[in-house]
């Protein structure tokens, strides 16, 4: 999902960047509130950049990652995961990729759009304490997945369209259907992980580190 330096003209990148900003201006409120999600935060940050940095392939015309976008989701919760995506990206980009800090705005928001609107479509049904509360099923997460990784991909295809030179639909294409697979693998993933973290979910750390104790898994 990485765009990489020289596609975006120097505006677009100004203008990417202060909409990131925007966006994490706008939940941060709830990031400072609240020193444990400072710390959910952080391990949502890490897990992702572990994640990206254990596969990582170019494909068509940007690169195919392990994101691990509903299992970072549905451990830390929306608000880490959202601070986490952009955190993630600046210290991969910091220690491993310093030419993708150019794009950080970008990428981040690559990122972030799709989890906004994936949370408010029906993600927070996940968190409610009512009778409208969703329970996490195998499912439920390959509907997460779809519809978060097809958002992406649709960013991804909406930078290249505002780039300073037509990307050939067939790039994007190939790059578009790299994500099938990740879409059928990373809900095992996930489902596995709950699983696990469901049978240890009493542990102190797990119970104020995460969100796992307030899902409602089958």
């Amino acid at each position: 999902m990485h765009i990489e330096p020289g596609i975006l003209s120097a505006a677009k990148v100004v203008a990417a960047n202060a909409a990131a900003i925007a966006t994490l201006a706008t939940y941060a409120p709830k990031l400072v509130r609240n020193p444990v999600i400072l710390v959910k935060t952080v391990l949502a940050a890490a897990f992702f950049s572990v994640f990206m940095e254990i596969f990582h392939l170019p494909v068509g015309a940007s690169e195919l990652h392990f994101v691990g976008a509903s299992a970072v989701y549905f451990i830390f919760g929306f608000v880490p995961t959202l601070f986490g995506f952009a955190l993630g990206l600046l210290l991969q980009g910091a220690l491993f990729e310093p030419q993708d800090l150019v794009h950080l705005g970008v990428n981040s928001l690559s990122l972030m759009v799709p989890l906004i609107a994936v949370h408010e479509t029906f993600g927070k049904r996940f968190f409610a304490r009512d009778e409208s509360k969703l329970p996490v099923s195998w499912a439920q997460i390959l509907k997460f997945d779809a519809a978060y990784y097809s958002g992406v991909v649709s960013m991804v295809g909406f930078w290249l369209l505002m780039g300073n030179e037509a990307t050939p639909v067939y790039d994007w294409a190939i790059f578009a259907a790299s994500y099938l697979p990740l879409v059928l693998c990373e809900p095992i993933f996930t489902f596995v992980a709950l699983k696990l973290l469901g049978r240890i979910e009493n542990n102190s750390a797990v119970r104020r580190f995460t969100v796992v104790g307030e899902l409602a898994t089958r």
